[in-house]
């Protein structure tokens, strides 16, 4: 859960602290004190986007802390992911999370100690937080959520056999616009693989290697310059070594080098110094031998032969020729080659590559309508038992008569999108399956089956979402579930129903509930209010944890915005009571 959330410097809010706990936590106060605040820090706590213009100019920097203490499933997912990042959850298991916005809109996210993208926020809090508000009831009203709703009720089976459709469709989809693509544009596909044969016939006739513009290059020097080399290898051979013949009287290292050590070697027993450097000239004189047997080598090797420099002048010529049209170098050539062999794999336009890829599109075809078609059959049966869980949920909740229907309808063929045969008749298809799916509310006995959107006032939206919400716990989900004012438009017993239902939640959650009605506050834990001081100079507004006679003034405000009322007291006093009857297992 979400043990303990820290604001500073957001909107109204200059510095607080909310202590939570597990079970049903109530966030109250005026309109305009602030309660927004707390679930705009949430979101941002948990990676969503950042909104400059709600940071405070004094300190100039908004920033949300919280700390998360998990179990289970969540604990292993969440600690895995963040140690894999580069995190270290502390001692006790607890993570630290933290966010800053500046007013220059430059954020940072931080968690367990490092700095992290803030995309790491949003992946802890898909696994670990749900937030519910009155956007949510709009988005539960378009086609598309409605259908992905009774998915996820579907289960994890269920949710295996749409993955394994979404997989077939990428494929399926993938070998047909290929496929059309070949046949469409196979005048040009034909004219550019005419064109890299040519190129990759040339480049095979001259047949480069790897570096060989290099190593020529290298041979044509030593060739051209033949005679200045050899010139160069025999005078310092002869310095080293001697000369050839014998006559010549020029003293060579290797003679001077060796009467040098004699003479220190001679003297050597008088002076130990002189025989240490007889030593070390006996080294020099090994190393010049090297150099002048190396000397000896190369003059052996070096050719002049002007037949090899014309072969290597033609060669390079021919590398020239290619370089000028692929590239650079050679080394560029060959990779130019390659290439270009991969893409004349994919412009082969072959008659029995084109059958063979037919073959594959309709093997997927009938794949994906048979994967569709088990969809279809899943999504039926899981709608029965989705609407019969919400139905009931709804009669706990003030709608005893309502009836929730869910509709699972063959999505017509002709939009824009491809079209299969699914279970006998021709349908629409995307990667979610051939469905359409519409939640429909009979509001009372009697009543036609309408859309949410025509069938259910504001009230009645808020408790279906909430039904459909407890639902979704029986078979887990979030530890946290956050619900932003979602009793909007109710009253009444309708809105005690809405306090049972939440607390009932929060025996297996921990609930957060921003709320304006004391029906809903009074079932709480743990009650919280944010409070505006506009004493000083800026306005500011900070929460409390009220309990006792202080949580039963703050009701009493919210039933007639008497909190001194002896009356009103009397009244919070009298619904705290049944709230806390009412919470016991």
């Amino acid at each position: 859960m979400l043990e303990e959330l820290r604001i500073t410097g957001l909107g109204v809010i200059e510095d607080t602290t909310l202590p939570l706990t597990g079970g049903m936590n109530v966030i109250t106060g005026e309109t305009g004190a602030g309660k927004t605040m707390v679930v705009t820090g949430l979101g941002l706590l948990f990676g969503g986007r950042a909104d400059a213009g709600r940071v405070r100019a004094d300190p100039g920097r908004a920033m949300v802390e919280g700390r998360l203490r998990l179990a289970g499933t969540a604990a292993t997912a969440v600690h895995a992911r963040v140690v894999d990042a580069g995190g270290e959850p502390d001692d006790d298991g607890s993570v630290l999370l933290s966010r800053t916005v500046t007013v220059e809109g430059r954020s940072r996210a931080h968690v367990a100690g490092r700095s992290m993208p803030v995309s790491m926020l949003a992946e802890v809090g898909e696994q670990v937080l749900a937030v519910h508000g009155q956007s949510d009831q709009l988005r539960l009203l378009r086609p598309a959520e409605q259908r992905a709703s009774l998915d996820r009720f579907g289960g994890p089976e269920h949710e295996k056999l749409l993955e394994g459709l979404r997989e077939s469709y990428t494929g399926w989809r993938r070998v047909t616009d290929d496929l059309a693509d070949r046949r469409r544009n196979a005048r040009e596909r034909n004219q550019e693989a005419d064109l890299l044969r040519l190129g990759l016939d040339e480049i095979t006739r001259v047949d480069p290697q790897p570096g060989e513009d290099e190593e020529l290059k290298a041979e044509a020097q030593r060739l051209e310059h033949a005679e200045g080399l050899r010139t160069a290898a025999q005078t310092a051979q002869h310095c080293v070594a001697g000369a050839a013949e014998p006559t010549d009287e020029m003293a060579d290292v290797t003679t001077l080098l060796g009467h040098a050590r004699r003479t220190l070697e001679a003297q050597a027993g008088v002076d130990r110094v002189l025989g240490d450097l007889s030593v070390r000239l006996e080294e020099v004189a090994t190393l010049v031998g090297d150099v002048a047997a190396e000397l000896s080598g190369y003059l052996a090797a070096l050719d002049a032969d002007p037949a090899r420099l014309q072969v290597i002048y033609e060669r390079r010529a021919a590398l020239r020729g290619l370089t000028r049209k692929y590239a650079d170098d050679v080394d560029g050539v060959i990779a130019w080659a390659d290439r270009a062999r991969t893409r004349l794999s994919e412009l082969d336009n072959s008659d029995e590559l084109l059958d063979e890829l037919d073959k594959e599109r309709q093997r997927l075809a009938g794949e994906v309508a048979e994967l569709a078609g088990r969809l279809s059959a899943a999504r039926r049966e899981a709608a029965v038992r989705f609407a019969e869980q919400v139905t009931v949920e709804l009669a706990g909740l003030a709608m005893p008569h309502a009836r929730i229907e869910v509709a699972v309808l063959p999505r017509p063929a002709g939009k824009a999108e491809p079209t299969l045969t699914v279970d006998g008749a021709e349908v629409g298809i995307g990667p979610d399956g051939a469905d359409e799916v519409e939640l429909r509310l009979l509001a009372h006995p009697g009543a036609p089956a309408l859309p949410l959107q025509r069938g259910a006032s504001g009230g009645e939206l808020s408790r279906v979402m909430l039904a459909i919400e407890v639902v979704f716990a029986g078979s887990g989900g979030p530890p946290t579930l956050v619900f932003d004012e979602v009793d909007a438009g109710v009253g009444g017993q309708a809105a005690v129903e809405i306090g049972r239902r939440l607390a009932r939640l929060a025996r297996s959650h921990q609930v957060l509930v921003v709320t304006h009605l004391p029906q809903v506050a009074a079932f709480a834990d743990r009650h919280l209010v944010v409070a505006k001081d506009t004493g000083g100079a800026v306005t500011t507004s900070g929460v409390r944890v009220v309990e006792d006679t202080d949580r039963a003034r703050e009701l009493a405000r919210m039933l007639a915005g008497l909190p001194d009322s002896d009356l009103g007291i009397a009244h919070a006093e009298e619904l705290l009571a049944v709230a806390a009857r009412e919470r016991r297992p």
